[in-house]
């Protein structure tokens, strides 16, 4: 009987489907988008740029039509190689970093890395992280926009330019550590020139008189105008008792005018970068990279339970306050449902666009109105809600009738001097029933006609003078850079950041003050580059650039019109800059390591202590600031100023450890009269006021 010989059987192994590769640029974006996208795709970050130019070299050949050199970051070797791996084993490759010139230069430093043709369709963008527009996009790829690489490679080789060719020399003539930039230097020198009105103003005096009238039981409020119907301004007190002298305090006050109107009030459009970077840092008190970090997060995507993560603004850098016609609607439907019809706006303000504004995005909105703040807070962290609250109010409102109000303004008169009362009252909310801003309140006054008569109740005189011009905060110094065409949505919290860290300027009560650095190198650069701070030659220069992104200018002519001329004043610069010596100030007493002398140096946050016989000794101090406040607690050491890590001030006990007494507060030297706690000034808008800690008293703010 034949022997069954056993075959043997081999099962082929199934080999994976390839998956198609999508590159982002950070890890939150990477998770929120492979959700959407589903198991055929597969997506990566790049954690940011991976080419750049070198940090050790100017890495610009001014020779050869300005050819850069690009090399990969230092660190991001790992990544690259990861990308590399998964780019070979992909169906295809996508790119798809954020909706700007910096994310297309991004895209095409990836191309390069590799080796992708930019020719090729492999370039996806969308302006809100939402399944809908995440997919739409998929469904319509592009090629690489070399109009819009070549505009951020020109802004990039021009900063490198000024950046590498004044930096050395301020290390050289002033001190090592020190920069210069385009953007940069311009924010430095309008806070130096805001110093200088300063310091030039000489205050006016002029008074005022408030007055109360009485009508019956009624009683308003009203401010001298002028004599005979002619407005007339009060200079002195000499004037203001000629005046009063006018008046019989006893005797009847003519109602001669009484003019009644219809004022509306119109909401403003959604946000731009800029507008959200200034309203945070006004209601949020939010520094410019606060805002930008909270604004990325929920840009990238925010988890929120069952309907998993969702991007939940538009993407935040824009100078556009355009919405589409998908979120008219939606918020048209969201109003009706939820104010009424008569909230709803037929016709939605249309911002105007700012001078070189791109228009490439929407504005800052929400990426559906119908998740409202107080849905979404328990998924939000603090700062996130607070800023989306923002946003989503801002947009709601932009899209709401107008609020209108009836107002009343009244003439009052008696022996020819004329007072003047303004009052108002809301008849319709309109956009102002979600968007209030604290200067809705009414004023009230009580039904007046011609030729009334009422009682002088009181008079009020004050005595006043005109005020400088404020220091720039934040908020402000972004305005007067967006007015005057300098920078674009992505440079304004890295150029604030970068004045700051370089000691060119400091943050005292919310407010930029230049420091004796800053006033060193503003003028070194005003004297001997004079282009790099004129505002209106880098308006122009923000122009060309915008001429590239538009295909209208050739990158190489824009940049090679700039450094020509540029070259040449670095040339005579080098010779004619003399080396500027900071010199070390005796600090008055003497080492207590080695008995040299102590000096007062300048360092990279301030001026500090330092033994002079450095580097042999380095003993170093804090200087520290006295208040000539005796310590509240231990009542034997002197309350100091000192400055903590993020360079923000406090005070505390000069016997630090052994007293532990601290406060953001400056101690006044005076207990409260209610329950003996130390009071302090508390910083409020425009000035401080006397306070109890434990909130039993306070004393009228003093500006």
């Amino acid at each position: 009987m034949p022997t069954k010989t056993k075959t043997k059987t081999t099962t082929k192994k199934r080999r994976k489907p390839q998956k198609k590769l999508v590159i982002v640029e950070s890890p939150a974006k990477a998770k929120t988008i492979e959700k959407y996208l589903g198991r055929t795709y597969k997506v990566m970050p790049s954690l940011g740029h991976v080419r750049d130019l070198p940090k050790s070299s100017m890495g610009v050949d001014t020779e050869n039509d300005y050819d850069p050199h690009y090399i990969s970051i230092r660190g991001k070797g790992d990544v690259i190689k990861g990308l590399r791996s998964e780019a070979k084993k992909a169906k295809a490759v996508y790119l798809a970093s954020d909706p700007d010139r910096e994310g297309e230069s991004i895209a095409w430093h990836l191309a390069h890395v590799l080796n992708l043709d930019v020719k090729d369709k492999n370039r996806v963008t969308f302006n809100e992280i939402t399944k809908d527009a995440v997919k739409e996009a998929f469904k319509t790829p592009r090629t690489i926009d070399m109009d819009l690489v070549n505009a951020q490679q020109a802004r990039r080789i021009l900063d490198r330019l000024v950046g590498y060719s004044i930096s050395p020399l301020l290390w050289k003539k002033v001190k090592k550590g020190l920069s210069a930039g385009r953007v940069q230097s311009i924010a430095l020198s309008l806070i130096i020139q805001r110093e200088k009105e300063i310091k030039a103003f000489i205050p006016e005096e002029y008074w005022t008189i408030d007055a109360d009238f009485k009508k019956a039981r009624h009683t308003f409020g009203a401010s001298f105008y002028g004599l005979n119907g002619k407005k007339a301004g009060l200079k002195d007190n000499a004037a203001v008792q000629d005046i009063l002298n006018k008046l019989d305090k006893k005797g009847d006050f003519d109602i001669t005018n009484v003019v009644r109107k219809e004022r509306k009030r119109s909401p403003q459009p959604p946000f731009t970068t800029s507008s959200m970077q200034q309203d945070a840092n006004r209601k949020l008190n939010f520094r410019t990279r606060k805002t930008m970090m909270a604004a990325q997060q929920l840009y990238e995507g925010i988890n929120l339970g069952k309907e998993g993560t969702q991007g939940l603004i538009t993407y935040m850098r824009t100078d556009s306050t355009r919405i589409s016609s998908i979120a008219k609607h939606e918020a048209s439907t969201f109003i009706h449902e939820k104010y009424g019809a008569e909230y709803a706006a037929t016709k939605p303000i249309k911002g105007k666009l700012p001078e070189g504004a791109q228009d490439a995005h929407e504005a800052i909105r929400p990426t559906s109105v119908f998740r409202t703040p107080a849905s979404l807070k328990e998924r939000l962290n603090k700062d996130q809600f607070r800023l989306y609250q923002l946003i989503w109010n801002r947009f709601v409102a932009s899209q709401m009738t107008n609020a209108i109000m009836d107002t009343m303004a009244v003439t009052l008169e008696q022996n020819g001097v004329t007072f003047r009362s303004n009052g108002s009252k809301m008849k319709f909310e309109g956009f102002l029933k979600i968007y209030k801003d604290g200067k809705e309140k009414d004023n009230l006054l009580p039904d007046l006609e011609i030729g009334d008569v009422v009682k002088l109740a009181k008079t009020d005189p004050a005595q006043h003078f005109t005020q400088p011009p404020a220091r720039y905060s934040e908020a402000n110094l972004i305005k007067a850079l967006e007015e005057n065409g300098v920078g674009r949505p992505s440079t304004y919290a890295p150029t604030l950041d970068t004045i700051q860290r370089r000691y060119y300027v400091k943050l005292v009560g919310r407010r930029f003050e230049p420091t004796e650095l800053g006033e060193i190198v503003d003028g070194i650069i005003n004297d001997y580059f004079p282009d790099v701070v004129n505002v209106d030659f880098t308006a122009n220069l923000e122009h060309e650039l915008d001429g590239i992104e538009e295909g209208k200018q050739d990158w190489v002519k824009v940049i090679d019109s700039f450094y020509q001329p540029f070259s040449t004043e670095v040339a005579h610069a080098e010779d004619a800059i003399e080396k500027i010596q900071i010199r070390d100030e005796p600090a008055g007493f003497d080492c207590d390591i080695c008995g040299a002398p102590m000096v007062i140096k300048m360092g990279r946050y301030g001026k500090f202590y330092a033994c002079s016989r450095f580097p042999d000794c380095r003993n170093t101090k804090p200087i520290v600031k006295e208040i000539g406040v005796t310590c509240p607690v231990c009542h034997k050491g002197e309350v100091i100023e000192r400055k903590s890590k993020k360079n923000r001030i406090f005070y505390g006990c000069s016997r630090y450890p052994d007293c532990d007494f601290v406060s953001w507060d400056k101690p006044i030297g005076r207990d409260c009269p209610k329950d003996g706690h130390y009071l302090v000034a508390k910083k409020i808008r425009g000035g401080s006021q006397i306070v109890c800690p434990n909130g039993d008293y306070e004393e009228a703010p003093q500006k």
